[in-house]
């Protein structure tokens, strides 16, 4: 340790000398050459191993006013499937004249097995019934009626949970045929090409209800959404934000 420090404070060596002993030249003191070893993580010779931090992705900051009405589309909405900065612009629901034919067929049923339990006597008479019979009879007419209410219930729920959502970037339409029958389909504003809406009839006409469709770029899907209550206003929206979107513009729901 000693020696090396000693090397290390020698003034430089000549390297040639004159005729009377004088040096012409010194050597330039050299510095310490690295190591050309290669070494890995594990400190074994090999190839290096470079490590960097993964660069983050440039998202767009989201504002307080996006992230407010995001909390309120999923805390509103919790079935729907929302990016980062989506929320809900307008909702889409069937018109109330769609419940009608299920509500008028299970009322009217219902009131024809109540009319049948009261005037039980009269076709038990007709019909030469035995009077032992009447409690299977009336037990029937209650099984009856239950099962219309349910049929008519189970129809009216399975028609209003057919919606319509437009978000800030996309549109879902939720379609539900059943009661284990749901579907959820979702499109990008940027690939829908075409959205107009119809009304045929004077039941339309009078009570302001249509059906809306839109069709998409390329794979030329068309989507059909029947009964919508007032369906010019909500295509008019729905154009507005599909030009806002594809013109860079925040998408709007005036």
């Amino acid at each position: 340790m000693n020696s090396q420090r000693l090397q290390r404070n020698d003034p430089p060596r000549p390297v040639a000398y004159d005729v009377d002993g004088n040096p012409l030249y010194a050597e330039p003191p050299t510095a310490p050459r690295a190591s050309s070893t290669l070494y890995d993580v594990s400190g074994k010779e090999g190839a290096p191993h470079y490590h960097a931090p993964r660069p983050e992705a440039n998202l767009p900051r989201m504002s307080s006013e996006v992230r407010r009405r995001h909390d309120e589309s999923v805390m509103a909405f919790p079935n729907l499937n929302l990016s980062e900065q989506e929320y809900i612009i307008s909702v889409v629901r069937r018109h109330p004249i769609g419940m009608l034919p299920a509500i008028v067929m299970s009322t009217l049923m219902t009131s024809i097995v109540l009319a049948l339990m009261f005037n039980y006597d009269y076709i038990f008479d007709l019909l030469h019934l035995p009077a032992s019979a009447s409690g299977s009879f009336m037990l029937l007419c209650m099984a009856l009626i239950l099962a219309f209410i349910l049929g008519g219930y189970v129809s009216v729920w399975v028609y209003t949970r057919n919606m319509f959502y437009l978000t800030n970037e996309s549109v879902i339409q939720e379609i539900q045929t059943s009661i284990f029958s749901h579907t959820e389909q979702t499109v990008s504003l940027m690939n829908i090409e075409d959205a107009s809406y119809n009304q045929r009839g004077v039941l339309q006409a009078m009570f302001n209800y249509g059906s809306i469709r839109l069709s998409t770029e390329g794979d030329e899907t068309t989507y059909r959404f029947s009964f919508v209550a007032n369906p010019k206003q909500e295509i008019a929206t729905l154009n507005n934000a599909v030009e806002d979107f594809k013109n860079g513009r925040p998408v709007a729901n005036d």
